[in-house]
């Protein structure tokens, strides 16, 4: 059995966690608790290009709400 999440052909959702970090979702896998689907169901080089686009800062939501660690 190959990786789902490497299918190249399959279609794909972006999911989001409160932490507001971004997964790339094999569509036909049920979406697990504590994330949401905010793209797609599209083809997996567009769900790429929105977690591009969309998330700019890999820190999770709670780490850049603490402010600088200088």
């Amino acid at each position: 059995m190959s990786n789902p999440f490497e299918n190249v052909d399959a279609a794909y959702s972006v999911l989001v966690n409160e932490e507001g970090q971004h997964s790339l979702w094999p569509a036909h896998i049920e979406v697990p608790a504590g994330w949401e689907a905010v793209h797609g169901e599209a083809a997996r080089q567009e769900c790429v290009a929105f977690v591009e686009a969309s998330w700019r800062d890999m820190r999770p939501a709670s780490l850049i709400a603490a402010g600088p660690h200088d």
